[in-house]
């Protein structure tokens, strides 16, 4: 059964536990601004000595992502506890780049993730050995069927894929991200290898999490609510994320297969 948390605040059960991971993008900001009620549940963390990490699947290090954050105004004491999809992927790449050319499907601002193997990037997808997916090239940001008729013949490579959200909402505009290119890869029957949530490499990666009571905060079923699931962790959604326009929330999480122990509308202390 789902308890609402939305007149009693997440401080009502923060003493169950001894983590939280929390998104980022969707519960502390909207991709334009800093949600105030939400830092001051990551102060009152800090006050009570509770451990946190700020987790997103974003396909960037954790360095590129801290210094976005410091310029929206988050303090430097929070922005110490981010990590990022694109972090946990680079031990892999590291290695595997060192022997393979890629093709980078993702705009130029993800350069930073591949910077110290960038002589590896190909500008001719048939001259890869393996497909790096950060996102969506800038002038193809809509436009789905060309990225099916880029990799329809490309099933023999491997995709890594550094974001495994579908999509994510810029203030009041929807955008998609990596994962939907990975799953259109892997709908022409390609292979693709996730760094992120709901992927369990991501949480150890991150955080020691032995025998600790977790508390993950989210506001995506599919990776915030869904990896929570897959690692026996308590789950927090938050509502008026990438999913706020959906009216009978039951509903919502039977159809994406996941439990929802706490719900909020917005992260409240």
């Amino acid at each position: 059964m789902t308890v609402n948390l939305e007149e009693i605040g997440l401080s009502s059960i923060v003493d169950q536990f001894d983590l939280f991971f929390i998104d980022i993008w969707g519960v502390v900001h909207n991709g334009i601004k800093l949600y105030p009620d939400a830092i001051k549940v990551l102060e009152r963390l800090n006050d009570k000595n509770k451990d946190y990490v700020l987790l997103t699947n974003a396909p960037r290090p954790n360095s590129t992502v801290i210094n976005f954050l410091k310029k929206m105004g988050l303090a430097k004491l929070h922005c110490e506890k981010v990590y990022t999809s694109g972090e946990a992927a680079l031990r892999f790449l590291n290695e595997k780049s060192k022997k393979s050319k890629f093709f980078h499907i993702g705009p130029p601002r993800d350069f930073d993730l591949f910077f110290s193997f960038k002589e590896n990037k190909v500008k001719n997808i048939n001259d890869s050995k393996f497909l790096l997916c950060t996102g969506l090239f800038d002038e193809y940001i809509e436009d789905l069927n060309y990225y099916k008729n880029l990799l329809k013949n490309k099933i023999e490579l491997e995709m890594i894929c550094t974001n495994p959200d579908l999509i994510v909402d810029r203030g009041n505009k929807r955008e998609y991200c990596a994962g939907t290119i990975a799953k259109i890869f892997e709908e022409e029957g390609g292979k693709v290898e996730y760094f992120g949530k709901p992927y369990p490499l991501v949480y150890k990666l991150s955080a020691k999490i032995e025998n600790k009571k977790i508390l993950c905060i989210g506001d995506n079923l599919n990776t915030d609510i869904k990896g929570a699931n897959l690692q026996n962790f308590s789950s927090l959604f938050i509502s008026s994320g990438i999913h706020k326009n959906e009216t009978n929330l039951n509903l919502t999480f039977k159809n994406h297969n996941v439990r929802v122990d706490y719900l909020q509308s917005y992260l409240k202390w």
